[in-house]
């Protein structure tokens, strides 16, 4: 693995956690897959190399205040995609 894959975009688990959260039975893989495209072009880029980096380097509230963000994302990235429905 080279020092490029070590980096990620804090942002990604959040959105992936709120999907989770708000996830319907009806749900259909490429659909969620959308809504995390979407969610993601919304929020702004958090990249980090170690996890232990976003932590100490975060301002206290920081985190909250992304997931509440990313939830916003993620109800918003769903409806768009609802009625943006691809043809197949």
């Amino acid at each position: 693995m080279s020092q490029i894959d070590a980096i990620e975009n804090l942002y990604e688990k959040l959105v992936a956690e709120a999907i989770d959260k708000t996830q319907q039975p009806d749900d259909q893989e490429d659909f969620l897959t959308d809504v995390m495209c979407v969610a993601l072009n919304r929020l702004p880029s958090k990249y980090y190399r170690h996890s232990v980096d976003m932590v100490f380097y975060m301002a206290e509230g920081e985190m909250d205040a992304m997931k509440k963000d990313s939830l916003v994302a993620v109800k918003q990235a769903r409806e768009f995609v609802r009625g943006h429905k691809r043809e197949l």
